[in-house]
C-alpha cells in the first residue's frame, strides 16, 4: 500500500512524503540529493525494500510536491538534514535506517552525528566524508580526487529554457555523465523517470535552491569518529563525482563503518545496479554482513 502525506517541518514549509510496506516493519528512510525529488529512488528499489520495511521517501524543500520557498526564506543546507529528522516526528517514527545519496550521504552523516538516538543504520552512497580527518590511501596518498571535468563543465553551463523536451534532454545528458562508464546507458528509463519527475512537480524549471544554500556548519568531525551506529559505506567504481577513494575515506573517518563495492555503479541509478545495491542494504538492515572491499 503507498501511502502520501505532507508532513510540515517549519513554519509555512511543507514537505511531500511517501510510505510502502507494512507500518509495524523497521522504518527505513530514503535521503535523495541536491535538487532531487524522493521520485528520484527507483520504485524497483522502493518495492523490493519495502518488503521488509516501512519505507519512506519523501520531496526536499525546493523540490518536487513540497514548497519551493528558498527565495523568501533563505535556509542552510543544516536545515535540509533538520527536515530528515522532522519527517520522522512528523510521521511518528522514533528510529529509522536512513539511507543517504549523494547530498543525501551528507544529510545522513548530519543526522548521525547530531542525532544518533534516531538512527538504526546508516547506508552512505556517492557522498564525501564530512570530516577534517586525512585520507590515508594504501599507497600513502593523502590528496582526494576532484569532480570528474565533463561533469564539472555541464555544471556550469547556464540552463535555458527551451521547452519540455529539450529539458528532458539535458537531463538524460546529465544522467549519462553521473553513471559513469564501465555499464551500458538506458537513455529511455532516465528519460522515463524524468518524465515522471516532472509530472509529479507539476513544472519541468530546475531549481537552484539547493545550490544556494549556505553550507557552512556542516564538518562533524569528532562527531563522526566516536559512532556507535552500524554504517555501510558503499563503493562506486565508476562514482565521477565523489570517485572511489572518498568512499575509502568515507569508510575511514566513521568509526565502525564498513565498505562494500557495487560493480559498475557511479552517481546514478541504473536498472543493473539496483539488485546488487538492493542486496547490500537489505543485508546491512538486517545485519546480515556482506563481504567487505578488499
Amino acid at each position: 500500500m503507498v501511502r502520501e502525506r505532507y508532513v510540515e517541518v517549519a513554519a509555512g514549509v511543507r514537505l511531500w512524503t511517501e510510505r510502502r510496506g507494512e507500518p509495524d516493519a523497521p522504518a527505513l528512510l530514503l535521503v535523495m540529493g541536491a535538487q532531487a525529488a524522493g521520485l528520484g529512488w527507483p520504485e524497483e528499489l522502493v518495492d523490493t525494500l519495502a518488503e521488509r520495511h516501512h519505507v519512506i521517501r519523501y520531496d526536499h524543500r525546493d523540490t518536487g510536491r513540497s514548497s519551493h520557498c528558498f527565495d523568501e526564506h533563505p535556509y542552510r543546507v543544516t536545515d535540509l538534514a533538520r527536515d530528515a529528522v522532522a519527517v520522522l516526528d512528523g510521521l511518528g517514527i522514533e528510529r529509522a535506517h536512513l539511507v543517504g545519496l549523494s547530498l543525501g550521504g551528507m544529510l545522513t552523516q548530519l543526522v548521525l552525528a547530531d542525532h544518533p538516538e534516531r538512527v538504526l543504520s546508516a547506508t552512505l552512497m556517492g557522498t564525501c566524508a564530512l570530516s577534517e580527518t586525512p585520507y590515508a590511501g594504501p599507497d600513502g596518498a593523502s590528496e582526494l580526487p576532484g569532480i570528474a571535468p565533463e561533469v564539472l563543465e555541464m555544471w556550469a553551463r547556464s540552463v535555458e529554457d527551451h521547452g519540455l523536451e529539450a529539458e528532458l534532454d539535458r537531463r538524460v545528458e546529465h544522467w549519462r555523465l553521473l553513471g559513469g562508464a564501465q555499464l551500458p546507458f538506458d537513455a529511455a528509463y532516465f528519460r522515463r523517470l524524468e518524465r515522471r519527475i516532472i509530472e509529479h512537480t507539476g513544472s519541468y524549471t530546475p531549481s537552484t535552491a539547493h545550490a544556494r544554500a549556505d553550507d557552512s556548519g556542516m564538518l562533524r568531525t569528532a562527531e563522526l569518529a566516536r559512532n556507535k551506529v552500524p554504517t555501510l559505506v558503499v563503493s562506486a567504481p565508476a562514482e565521477p563525482v565523489f570517485p572511489p577513494p572518498h568512499a575509502r575515506h568515507l569508510a575511514q573517518v566513521v568509526a565502525g563503518a564498513r565498505l562494500v563495492e557495487v560493480p559498475g555503479m557511479g552517481h546514478a541509478l541504473p536498472p543493473a545496479v539496483l539488485g546488487p545495491l538492493t542486496e547490500v542494504i537489505l543485508a546491512h538492515t538486517s545485519g546480515v554482513p556482506t563481504a567487505p572491499v578488499a
